[in-house]
């Protein structure tokens, strides 16, 4: 006997690669524990991106209010401005999660070894969006993501994005 569901066909997500964000931070502005957790804001001093369809620069300052919540989940909640090599502006908005072990956190606060630790020791996912006026790019605007994340050396993080086909 086969139920309704099986007679539906449900297509999997496949994913694309978008593009490589490399960003460096500048000092973070911390604001101390609150209410929720330790609240602070790592603002971008500089950073590009690259992909098949879009490279480019992020803009100075724009960056990530991050919330550490008592349970040491990091709450991402970032606003980036890309900017392309064309010169089209794309904001570009993404929460996300990042996780990493009691045991790993030492390392990952030590910019000069933070690199080196493996990322799958870590959880660090974002769900980025997409909006511009920009004619070339308005397929942006469309675009389900999903982005990867890793803790470079220094003051630096990198993400992987793909498109959820």
């Amino acid at each position: 006997m086969s139920s309704q569901a099986d007679e539906v066909y449900v297509r999997e997500p496949a994913f694309e690669p978008l593009f490589d964000m490399v960003a460096e931070l500048h000092q973070t502005l911390d604001g101390g524990e609150a209410a929720l957790g330790r609240r602070v804001l790592n603002s971008i001093a500089k950073g590009s991106f690259e992909g098949a369809r879009l490279r480019g620069a992020l803009n100075p300052g724009t960056g990530d209010w991050m919330l550490t919540r008592r349970d040491g989940v990091m709450v991402v909640d970032a606003r980036v401005v890309l900017k392309t090599d064309d010169g089209a502006i794309i904001h570009m908005s993404y929460g996300g999660r990042i996780m990493i072990p009691a045991d790993v956190l030492p390392q990952a606060r030590d910019p000069d070894r933070r690199h080196l630790i493996d990322p799958a020791r870590y959880y660090f996912r974002t769900t980025p969006i997409f909006e511009t006026g920009a004619e070339k790019y308005a397929w942006l605007n469309n675009v389900v993501s999903v982005g990867t994340g890793r803790l470079l050396q220094g003051r630096s993080v990198a993400y992987r994005v793909f498109q959820v086909l």
